[in-house]
């Protein structure tokens, strides 16, 4: 069952669109990341999604009824902010309950409510403070259960874990995550945050310069990239991009003089073509100067991981990373050929960017 769906839906502010044509489809129980640099138009999706921006084109249904020009109160959503919007002066169980109190919801059944939610969260020792003697992480815990105890029919997070430190970034999206599993609530979670994103979503939703780039499962993203802006906005490190062309033997030449067979371009190596090779750091190994494809490079820097290490190289000037497990020392400014793994390359358009070999 379609818990939300977006037709054709388009931000415009004065003459300028901001968000351009979106059109996705969200199951019933699943959580969905829109993810995407800042200024991509992902918030300004959400909180239109919420009723809090007008949409100037297009449909939003949730469930099957069209909600376009209904008030955010009558759309069944519930919001987490990344500034909590807390009370102050409020204990941390009227902040909780106060939805409930403005819908009259009598007092027996809203405590029952309020006590049930902060349990889930682990507020239940906490209903007596303020939120100014609270941390971060207990603020967060509020303002999700404030949302929970409305029992609604989406859940709507606009990056909230942007002002918390690392640590408590990682402990919270374990808790969102469980959180999740128990209540089984649709769920639009935003953020720029691809470690966030690629651990919390059932789906990404890849947003580049108000347009959807890609929608798919975090894996799928990841090995499929469908355009060159994907496949570097993915992926910690990135992945490598080499810009070149095919010679006359159907061959990608790079800046470097290396010779590289694209084996899933069969009939498309058509000699002078530009194309962007991308392959993942994991796919780069160490090899020697006779190794067929290899290219030279010359170490930069060694960034150590404990098992494994990356080797960051200048391939006639363009980034190269290789995943290295080996321990012996490197040090910078050596020499080094680096070989791409076939079964990893991903081809690009040189003109518009996107993938034009098949999905692996």
């Amino acid at each position: 069952m379609t818990a939300i769906t977006l037709k054709g839906v388009k931000k415009r502010y004065n003459k300028s669109l901001v968000v351009y044509g979106v059109d996705v489809e969200i199951e019933a129980g699943e959580f969905i990341v829109i993810l995407g640099p800042s200024g991509c138009g992902k918030s300004t999706l959400l909180r239109m999604i919420a009723g809090l921006e007008e949409i100037t084109d297009g449909e939003i249904l949730i469930g099957d009824r069209v909600v376009n020009q209904l008030e955010p109160r009558e759309r069944g959503c519930a919001m987490v902010f990344q500034n909590y919007a807390l009370y102050p002066h409020m204990t941390v169980g009227k902040n909780i309950g106060y939805s409930l109190k403005v819908a009259r919801v009598p007092k027996p059944e809203r405590d029952a409510r309020v006590m049930a939610v902060a349990k889930a969260v682990g507020l239940e020792a906490l209903l007596d403070r303020r939120p100014g003697e609270l941390s971060g992480g207990q603020r967060q815990r509020v303002a999700m259960a404030r949302a929970m105890v409305r029992e609604p029919k989406v859940f709507l997070f606009d990056e909230p874990f942007s002002n918390l430190d690392a640590k408590l970034r990682v402990a919270m999206r374990s808790e969102v995550r469980k959180l999740h599993r128990q209540l089984g609530v649709t769920s639009v979670f935003v953020t720029h945050d691809q470690t966030e994103a690629m651990t919390l979503a059932d789906r990404l939703i890849i947003m580049n310069a108000g347009r959807v780039e890609q929608v798919g499962r975090p894996i799928e993203v990841y090995n499929n990239p469908s355009s060159r802006f994907v496949a570097d906005f993915i992926g910690s490190p990135a992945m490598n991009l080499l810009e070149g062309e095919f010679d006359a033997d159907g061959l990608f030449v790079h800046g470097t003089g290396g010779r590289i067979r694209v084996e899933s371009l069969n009939g498309q190596r058509v000699p002078g073509r530009k194309i962007v090779l991308g392959v993942r750091p994991e796919a780069v190994r160490r090899s020697d100067a006779n190794t067929a494809g290899a290219i030279p490079a010359v170490v930069d820097y060694v960034e150590e991981l404990g098992a494994s290490r990356l080797i960051h190289a200048d391939a006639n000037g363009s980034r190269l990373i290789a995943l290295d497990t080996d321990t012996a020392e490197i040090a910078s400014g050596t020499p080094v050929h680096l070989s791409l793994g076939q079964e990893a390359l991903h081809v690009f358009s040189a003109e518009d960017g996107r993938r034009i070999n098949p999905h692996a």
